[in-house]
């Protein structure tokens, strides 16, 4: 790291890969492969990281196997024996709808002996879409739309989907009694719920269709007519702890953001700074958090030394505005502002999918010169912000991360350097 540490943008570029390489499922997924079965095995699955976890799964099985996984769009990889189909992600879209028929029909009428081995990372909610009897796919989509643009936490819309779901919340695992169920999972959730991640399609749901029906009390939600009816008739809860279908199933956790800010920090370390780990799991309006790292970075550099400031977790972004940009995106932008030029912080946004939101970067970089570069550009960093055009911000000055997918997904990763 000694040339990297020499050129902080150079070294933040480089931690985010380190904290995305930590969670490759090539690399941490292997030493959780369940013994084989006597009978089947049948490998499901659905994410971001769902083709890769398959191929891994693959590349380590000794025995025969088939199977069917769900990724998003441009999140595929070739396999041999477990079948890979690509889907809408985050709003989920037909092809979705039909994989996820093919994966509950995959796991009925199977026996004791068999294996039922599920792959679970984030992304999952969406891409494993099956509506409840009486809903439709529509439903789910407008539904899943006002949540993502309403600051809903993750925990909250997950809670609304899986009440909207026939195959989340435990409904899966149940479905595949009396089989073994052996679910290994990529944690894109603050906490590491196993509950939450992909709105825990093989584990016990302790939320309930009241909680549901709140959380759109809440954020004022008004949901088609049918989702209401639905919410309020509470048919067929979701499978609870201590439900004889899902008390056999079994779950582990290959890699987390923890461990992705872990090694992030070895590594930071290594080139020379002072590591300050400030959570994994944090929340809230992306641009306010920003306001608060900020203020940070510019103790911790009255302070003197080098520090670097690390953090994960998945933020959120009220939309008010028409322009481009992800939750990093505008992380960064924010904290670009209210850094005004500090010298010697460099900071790096990203996505450790690969993908900002709905965008093609993964996130972004800002140095101390970011915003009298942009004003020479012509460009008002605080409107942008306020049009949530923190895309447009970062493409002028060419300070924008484009990866392409990774292939797994242990969500957001923030380092601030200071020198």
């Amino acid at each position: 790291m000694s040339s990297e540490s020499s050129n902080p943008e150079t070294l933040a570029r480089a931690l985010f890969e380190t904290a995305v390489a930590a969670a490759d499922p090539a690399r941490c997924l292997p030493g959780y492969l369940p013994p084989p079965p006597k009978g089947r095995t049948i490998v499901i699955g659905a994410g971001k990281a769902a083709a890769s976890m398959a191929k891994s799964v693959e590349d380590h099985w000794p025995g025969p196997l088939s199977g069917l996984v769900i990724t998003r769009y441009g999140h595929g990889l070739p396999t041999t024996r477990i079948e890979v189909v690509e889907a809408s992600h985050p709003r989920p879209d037909e092809a979705g709808l039909k994989a996820a028929r093919r994966i509950l029909a995959m796991v009925r009428d199977l026996g004791p002996d068999d294996l039922v081995l599920c792959l679970i990372s984030g992304g999952g909610s969406a891409l494993l879409a099956l509506p409840a009897d009486g809903l439709t796919l529509d439903d789910k989509r407008s539904v899943t739309k006002a949540l993502l643009e309403c600051g809903a936490t993750i925990h909250e819309i997950n809670c609304v989907r899986k009440h909207l779901s026939a195959i989340k919340g435990g409904r899966l695992a149940a479905a595949a009694w009396p089989a073994q169920v052996v679910s290994l999972l990529i944690s894109d959730v603050p906490g590491d719920d196993p509950a939450t991640i992909a709105s825990g399609p093989t584990v016990a749901d302790p939320t309930s269709f009241a909680e549901a029906r709140a959380v759109l009390a809440k954020y004022r939600i008004e949901a088609p007519a049918s989702v209401a009816a639905h919410l309020e008739a509470a048919n067929e809860e979701s499978p609870k702890p201590g439900d004889p279908r899902i008390a056999g199933a079994t779950t582990a956790i290959v890699a987390t953001p923890a461990a992705s800010l872990a090694a992030a920090a070895t590594a930071a370390e290594a080139a020379g700074y002072s590591v300050r780990l400030i959570g994994d799991d944090l929340e809230g309006e992306a641009r306010e958090l920003a306001v608060e790292h900020a203020r940070l970075a510019l103790a911790a550099r009255r302070e003197g030394g080098r520090v670097a400031i690390l953090s994960g977790g998945e933020t959120t972004v009220t939309v008010t505005g028409h322009g481009r940009g992800g939750r990093n995106a505008e992380y960064l932008l924010s904290l670009t502002i209210a850094l005004d030029g500090a010298a010697g912080i460099h900071a790096v946004a990203c996505d450790t999918d690969g993908i900002d939101g709905s965008e093609d970067n993964a996130g972004a970089v800002t140095r101390p010169d970011s915003l009298a570069r942009a004003a020479a550009l012509g460009l008002n960093a605080r409107s942008l912000l306020a049009d949530n055009d923190a895309y447009r911000f970062f493409e002028a000055l060419g300070d924008l991360i484009v990866t392409g997918p990774t292939r797994t997904n242990v969500n957001d990763f923030r380092a601030i350097l200071i020198d």
